[in-house]
C-alpha cells in the first residue's frame, strides 16, 4: 500500500477567505476508498466533509460524511476528482493532517496522522491539541 500524499489537482477555495496552505492531505489509498463507498450511495453525494467535533475523552474527535453542496464558511479542495469540504474552525485544528485508509488483519478504517495533536485517549479515538 503507497503512502504518498496525493496532492490536490486544484487547491483552489469555492466560498470563504483565501487559504494560506491546504490543511489536510489525503493519501491514495484514502481517496479511492472514499469514492468507493461514495459509488454505493444513492444519490451519489457532491463530496466528503472532513471536520473536528467537540467530544470524546479529550476533547475533540475527527468527523468525516459525505455532503451534497459547500457550506458558507467552507473551503473546497480537489484530491483527484474528489472534492474535500473544510469548515474554517476545523481547518484551524487540521493543519498539516494526513488522512490514510489502512487495512490490517485486525481492523480496517481511516487514520489521522495530524502533528498538531498533543495528547489522545487511551482507545485513540479523540485528542487534545
Amino acid at each position: 500500500m503507497s503512502t504518498a500524499a496525493v496532492t490536490p489537482s486544484t487547491a483552489e477555495v469555492v466560498t470563504g477567505a483565501p487559504a494560506a496552505g491546504q490543511p489536510v492531505t489525503l493519501t491514495p489509498a484514502a481517496v479511492a476508498k472514499v469514492k468507493e463507498i461514495m459509488a454505493t450511495q444513492d444519490p451519489v453525494p457532491a463530496g466528503l466533509r472532513i471536520g473536528v467535533v467537540g467530544g470524546g475523552c479529550s476533547g475533540f474527535q475527527y468527523s468525516m460524511s459525505f455532503e451534497n453542496q459547500s457550506g458558507m464558511m467552507d473551503k473546497v479542495y480537489k484530491f483527484d476528482d474528489l472534492k474535500v469540504f473544510v469548515d474554517a474552525t476545523s481547518a484551524m485544528y487540521l493543519q498539516n493532517c494526513k488522512v490514510d485508509y489502512v487495512e490490517t488483519l485486525e481492523a480496517a478504517g481511516f487514520k489521522f496522522d495530524n502533528a498538531a495533536v498533543k495528547s489522545t485517549c487511551g482507545c485513540g479515538s479523540s485528542f487534545s491539541v
